[in-house]
């Protein structure tokens, strides 16, 4: 599920995830609920995330607490160019951790990372935050497909990771692949 106040860009990382396409100019902010379906390779496996688009807006609030509790991960988005929508999130925590399952799978975004002339949240801060929180944290960029597959693709590794572990199997962390990922991406290490 895809929380974060209203403009942080929930609907435009969907789809880019979903499509590989960035919705330009101006767009209807989602109303209540909205969802899509993505079946993805996953080791030797295929895997079928429903994703969850939420409305940001105050109004819709009661209509998104009803899907925390079914919501197996959520990823959290903020706007690294609005610092507003980066101090709303320790209320979204708040909430999430009053409606979600305790168990459930939390990453926290900073969208928007290729504007870097208008930003107002450091990477250092989302990083602080999300260690204060425990969870899972990086940066993705909707526009240009910055770690929005990657992100989608950790969490999904953490999903299935949980269903089908065997007492034996290395723990596996989401912070720490993200870590590896986002390092061997930059090296241009393909292996």
């Amino acid at each position: 599920m895809l929380v974060g106040d209203s403009g942080v860009g929930k609907t435009c990382v969907l789809v880019r995830y979903k499509d590989g396409a960035f919705l330009s100019g101006a767009f209807i902010s989602t109303v209540g609920i909205d969802f899509r379906n993505k079946v993805v390779p996953l080791d030797d496996a295929k895997v079928k995330l429903q994703i969850w688009d939420t409305a940001g807006q105050e109004r819709f609030r009661s209509v998104t607490h009803a899907y925390y509790r079914d919501a197996h991960a959520l990823l959290l988005l903020y706007d690294v160019t609005s610092k507003n929508s980066f101090d709303n999130t320790r209320a979204w925590l708040g909430e999430i951790s009053e409606y979600a399952h305790d168990d459930v799978v939390i990453m926290l975004i900073g969208n928007k990372a290729d504007m870097k002339e208008e930003r107002q949240v450091k990477y250092e801060d989302g990083e602080r935050l999300a260690a204060e929180y425990e969870v899972a944290f990086m940066e993705t960029s909707a526009k240009s497909g910055m770690n929005v597959e990657l992100a989608f693709q950790a969490v999904a590794r953490e999903l299935k990771y949980r269903k089908m572990r065997n007492p034996d199997d290395p723990k596996f962390s989401v912070t720490e692949y993200v870590k590896h990922e986002s390092q061997k991406n930059a090296s241009g290490c393909c292996s």
